[in-house]
């Protein structure tokens, strides 16, 4: 018998090894980040503190957002580009900087409908409460990110 044979024990040994390995790394794989409106929040809270300037993590999290919100920062790009005479794309009117935690949530709730929730996270403090609402688009959980409306264009008359 060669070196290299394996006994019916050695077989099992790596089969149970390599079931147990299987196991445990689907046990770990990360819920998708807009299966639940819970994941999500923490999906783009997590993805808008990685922001620091690179296009592809705000994109990211702009992806994450609701259509009322991507339209009213894709309305707000068109006129940042037109106003600087350089394309800016709607990702890149998220503003990393200005995006910080008031406290760090450390449990989570959710009360929730058919297409729409209202996520709870919480801090250690009862007063570190914050409701963040979520909808859901084409089976995906958004987060609903309330905007400032757009002022209306001035048009200046061209004849004066």
């Amino acid at each position: 018998m060669s070196a290299f044979a394996s006994s019916p024990t050695r077989r099992l040994e790596r089969a149970l090894g390599a079931a147990v390995l299987c196991a445990c790394l689907l046990g770990c794989a990360r819920q998708a980040s807009d299966e639940t409106p819970e994941r999500a929040v923490q999906e783009f809270i997590e993805r808008s503190q990685r922001v620091h300037g690179d296009a592809s993590k705000s994109r990211a999290a702009f992806e994450l957002l609701a259509a009322p919100a991507r339209a009213n920062l894709e309305e707000r790009a068109k006129r940042a580009s037109a106003a600087s005479g350089r394309s800016v794309t709607p990702e890149e009117m998220l503003a990393p900087s200005r995006f910080y935690l008031s406290f760090q949530p450390r449990a989570w709730s959710t009360e929730r409908g058919a297409d729409w929730a209202v996520v709870t996270a919480e801090g250690e403090a009862p007063s570190q409460r914050k409701q963040i609402r979520c909808v859901r688009e084409q089976g995906r959980w958004k987060v609903v990110l309330d905007l400032p409306e757009l002022p209306p264009l001035e048009r200046r008359d061209s004849t004066g």
